[in-house]
């Protein structure tokens, strides 16, 4: 940019052809040299921000009730299991009712430790073209992506690591037990509900919940651009 500001504070001292082809050379070799650098930036800039998102909220999800003491993504029960609950409370069952919500977290906090190595191989395939239009994007545009990349290997990774994980945790022995209880009830309609594909399907939900959370700390707070690259990619989406 000095160069051509430069070039053209001189304008009086060069001949027209000299002028122009001063004017392209230098142009050229600025716009060239933004694009190139600021490609490889962006892929990479975003690429380190999904990582930052498994490594730092993904993983508190594997911890000990890292969904069970998580209010934003503790699974709770179906709509048809509410009434469930409900009625076991009113027929002094709560704590078999609260036992029951216990064991699906549990369950989802042991399958998720398996969703590393997939997020890894979305992110290494991320393209330059993806990387600019989550960067421009909204403000889960890298979730969104990631989502799309990687739900159908994280539900088909996940759901019989939580149908394993509901039997040695004890959760299908206590849900049985639950279901029997409230469909002895007289009167009630009878149940049977898919656990394993609902707390599948609530893991997944919660995996990507946590992303979304590091993503938007990233995009609007400069404090969370932990690195010289972050804060260098990050800051062109500022100025959108």
């Amino acid at each position: 940019m000095k160069k051509i500001i430069f070039l053209l504070v001189c304008i009086p001292f060069f001949s027209h052809a000299q002028l122009k082809n001063a004017i392209k050379k230098a142009t050229t070799k600025v716009t060239t040299k933004t694009a190139a650098v600021s490609t490889i930036e962006i892929a990479n800039g975003l690429k380190e921000a999904l990582d930052n998102g498994v490594k730092k909220q993904v993983t508190k999800l594997t911890a000990v009730d890292g969904f069970y003491k998580n209010e934003l993504v503790k699974i709770l029960l179906p709509e048809e299991l509410q009434k469930v609950d409900k009625r076991l409370r009113q027929i002094g069952l709560g704590s078999l009712a609260d036992e029951g919500i216990l064991l699906l977290n549990r369950a989802a906090e042991d399958a998720v430790k398996q969703s590393t190595p997939i997020f890894i191989d979305a992110i290494k395939n991320m393209s330059f073209l993806d990387a600019k239009n989550i960067l421009l994007g909204s403000e889960n545009a890298a979730t969104t992506y990631l989502q799309t990349s990687t739900n159908k290997a994280l539900y088909d990774k996940f759901n019989p690591i939580i149908k394993t994980s509901l039997a040695n945790v004890g959760a299908d022995a206590v849900w049985k037990k639950i279901i029997e209880k409230y469909n002895a009830i007289p009167l009630v309609t009878k149940i049977n509900p898919d656990l394993t594909d609902y707390t599948t399907n609530k893991a997944l939900e919660g995996v990507f919940k946590m992303i979304t959370v590091e993503e938007k700390n990233i995009r609007s707070g400069i404090d969370a651009r932990t690195s010289a690259l972050l804060k260098k990619v990050f800051a062109l989406q500022d100025k959108k």
